[in-house]
């Protein structure tokens, strides 16, 4: 017990528990991370043998982190518990499983591009319309039914819709063509091990006999298929413990079920419950707005979060002119507090709904020489030269994989057209044959020419090669190999332009990164093994805690961080709580817990921002405050009104007349029952009143991408009509004054 006396009570009560059931109600910032860390220490000091405690997290980031604290506390052994996320310790246990199921352990990982493609080739097939049904949707709609353990079948039934027949006709045809492509996606690496474990009563023993403890993280955010998963291996010995905040469940978008959570004691009536609900991060004042907003929700396990922390500043609600005043308040927020208290610039994150909100706060930290980091952007391993050279790394490593072979059959140009793909396809299907056998010996093929089948088959040469190099080489080396023999690094650098050169440096930094791979992993460094962490990597687990930058990222993805100063940007109804009409009730109480995540993201000092006009999907709208916002409270507010930051100072008296004109010209639009402006209304918008500075030579304007710049020449009338504007960020820029929706400030 000596280990655990390093918690407070409860975590120590909490942790100390080794046998039956356990759920441990773990508050915002109550040390989750902490109790789960002991608790495991514990049991393997208690000799408990490691390889028989499993710990299912969300994030790879979160095992890693575990497996760190545990190594610290008791020694080198912690690192054979086995710890990861539910896809990566089940695609493990496929991996090792998976025959009976008719896939061999080569089998791919789909990434949703991937499952994307396939899709879009059976709607093509199936002479379905992508205009009429968007592939994105139907892939949503397969991945839905998936998680709620809906198969094909049972889908066609209970569909009604249109859309809804339609997907059932192409959703029995993506699951044969995985299969067909020994290919497995997201929504895979949970169904196969339950059908693995509901078909094989064996194999289910096995790994209830091998884990005997089991650990759930985030419990609040697993899915039906999750929580299946979690019982079948629990049924035995019930040695469960789940950790989570039913306050902070948000995934219910992803198929996250919060009655998980909330039923936990019904399923285990013998279970301990324990609650954790001393906050360690955030201030009083924060603790307590987070609290008064999460109060208005009805569901929910009752709890009271307190601090030792001090009371801390009020919570700063401010009210900008439009969404890049907003920006620039924030912009300028940030440059305050570094100047006066010396942050760094980690130590800062703006918070948003929507990824669409991102736009005007980039613009607002060019602007100001701010650096910062998007989570959630494009990812480095989604970018189209990295797609491509892994594709040729998962046709290596799996032959099978049509998805893969599509994608690099002509990457980079050898003469194999869509004409000679498509005969292809048609012999692969005519035969039954997989593709990459008809691509290695395409000579029976009567309507190819000779010169597309020598192409064919010099790029099945070049595959097979490497197949057959693959068991005597490292995996860094096979990869460098490819690049070299492709000339895919000398294709982006003759190329000579920005963006070949960026693409040039990114295939170099996966070289790296599996180099790295194989010196860290030694004898498990497979080509396999590499393509899987890759296709589980998640846009958290690659935030890269060194980097000097202010954060940028949506709520959902700001769940499990924290950070001294945070800005909650576009607190406004209908975008947060976002809606569009009148919000479900459900719907707005799962907003409320995503406000919820958000305040207790802060630990010392809170921003919440929102705009007085706003653009929305091109047009203007007219937002009113956030409800959250009145159900924080006055007493734990302080409210200011501000003007654009980086203009007031600089810009002459005309400009404020200006927009105060052009303000009045959109309320008489509104009153009149017009509708809304579009794009062109506002790059036009000097011609609603005579009085207005119209768009001439030398007047200052502003661009929604480049910011402030002067106009120096004009040229064309009415749709054709140009301008050349010296911008401040980029030099000269030629536009297209009907689509440059141009801001006309003044002279």
């Amino acid at each position: 017990m000596s280990l655990l006396n390093q918690l407070n009570p409860v975590q120590r009560d909490a942790a100390a528990v080794i046998q039956g059931p356990v759920m441990i109600v773990a508050g915002a910032g109550s040390g989750k991370t902490r109790v789960l860390t002991y608790r495991v220490a514990h049991l393997l000091e208690s000799g408990i043998p490691p390889y028989e405690i499993l710990a299912l997290t969300f994030t790879n980031k979160a095992a890693k982190e575990m497996k760190e604290r545990i190594e610290r506390l008791i020694g080198h052994h912690a690192h054979q518990v086995w710890a990861g996320t539910f896809h990566s310790i089940f695609a493990r246990i496929l991996r090792q499983e998976c025959e009976p199921l008719g896939f061999t352990r080569s089998f791919t990982i789909y990434d949703t591009d991937d499952s994307l493609g396939v899709i879009k080739n059976i709607m093509n097939g199936m002479n379905i319309s992508q205009q009429q049904f968007n592939p994105r949707a139907v892939m949503s709609r397969i991945s839905g039914a998936k998680n709620q353990m809906v198969t094909p079948k049972e889908y066609a039934e209970f569909a009604k819709e249109f859309f809804e027949t339609k997907v059932a006709e192409i959703f029995p045809e993506y699951v044969q063509k995985l299969h067909k492509n020994n290919a497995m996606d997201f929504d895979d690496l949970l169904l196969k091990p339950i059908e693995l474990f509901t078909k094989h009563e064996r194999v289910l023993e096995k790994y209830q006999y091998r884990f005997k403890y089991l650990l759930v993280d985030e419990y609040q955010d697993t899915n039906r298929a999750q929580y299946t998963l979690i019982n079948q291996i629990a049924q035995r010995f019930k040695n469960i413990c789940v950790v989570g905040d039913d306050a902070q469940s948000i995934y219910a978008f992803r198929g996250a079920d919060i009655k998980n959570i909330l039923d936990f004691e019904r399923d285990y009536p013998d279970a301990k419950v324990f609650r954790l609900e001393q906050n360690y991060r955030s201030t009083k004042t924060i603790l307590a707005a987070a609290d008064s907003v999460i109060k208005n929700n009805r569901n929910q396990i009752q709890k009271t979060l307190w601090t030792d922390n001090p009371n801390g500043e009020k919570i700063t609600v401010t009210e900008a002119d439009d969404d890049k005043a907003e920006g620039l308040q924030i912009a300028h927020r940030i440059q305050e507090h570094i100047t006066k208290e010396k942050l760094d610039l980690k130590h800062f994150a703006v918070l948003y709904r929507t990824n669409a909100q991102s736009r005007s706060i980039e613009d607002a930290m060019r602007r100001s020489g701010i650096p910062y980091v998007i989570i959630g952007g494009v990812a480095f391993y989604q970018r189209k030269e990295i797609k491509d050279v892994l594709a040729y790394l998962r046709l290596i490593v799996n032959p099978k994989d049509e998805e893969s072979l599509m994608r690099v059959i002509n990457f980079p140009a050898r003469g194999i057209g869509d004409t000679t793909v498509e005969k292809l396809l048609e012999h692969s299907v005519q035969t039954n044959a997989a593709m990459f056998d008809v691509v290695k010996d395409p000579r029976s093929i009567t309507s190819l020419a000779d010169r597309a089948k020598n192409s064919v088959m010099a790029f099945g040469s070049l595959i097979t090669k490497y197949i057959e190099l693959k068991s005597q080489m490292s995996a860094s080396e096979i990869a460098r190999g490819v690049v070299d023999e492709l000339g895919i690094l000398r294709l982006y650098k003759d190329e000579q332009t920005p963006e070949s050169l960026g693409r040039w440096e990114n295939v170099q930094e996966l070289l790296s990164a599996i180099s790295e791979f194989v010196d860290l992993n030694k004898e498990k460094a497979t080509l396999e093994n590499f393509l899987e962490e890759v296709a589980l990597v998640s846009a958290v687990d690659s935030m890269v805690d060194e980097k000097n930058a202010v954060t940028l990222m949506t709520l959902h993805a700001a769940k499990g961080l924290e950070f001294p100063v945070v800005f909650i940007a576009g607190m406004e109804e209908g975008l947060f709580p976002l809606y569009q009409v009148t919000p479900d009730p459900s719907e707005l109480e799962e907003e409320r817990r995503l406000c919820y995540v958000g305040i207790t993201r802060a630990m010392k000092k809170l921003y919440i921002t929102y705009a007085r006009i706003r653009y929305r999907f091109g047009d203007v709208t007219y937002p009113v405050v956030s409800r959250f916002v009145s159900e924080i409270g006055d007493s734990l507010l302080e409210k200011e009104t501000t003007r654009r930051p980086a203009y007031t100072a600089n810009v002459v008296s005309s400009l404020q007349n200006s927009r105060d004109r052009y303000l009045n010209s959109i309320h008489q639009k509104k009153n009149k029952k017009q509708d809304a402006f579009t794009p062109d209304d506002e790059v036009d918008y000097d011609k609603e009143s005579q009085d207005e500075i119209r768009l001439k030579v030398g007047v200052y304007v502003e661009h929604e991408v480049f910011g402030r710049g002067k106009v120096t020449n004009l040229s064309g009338r009415g749709d054709s009509a140009k301008a050349i504007v010296h911008f401040q960020s980029v030099g000269p820029k030629n536009l297209m004054v009907k689509f440059a929706r141009l801001r006309v400030l003044g002279a």
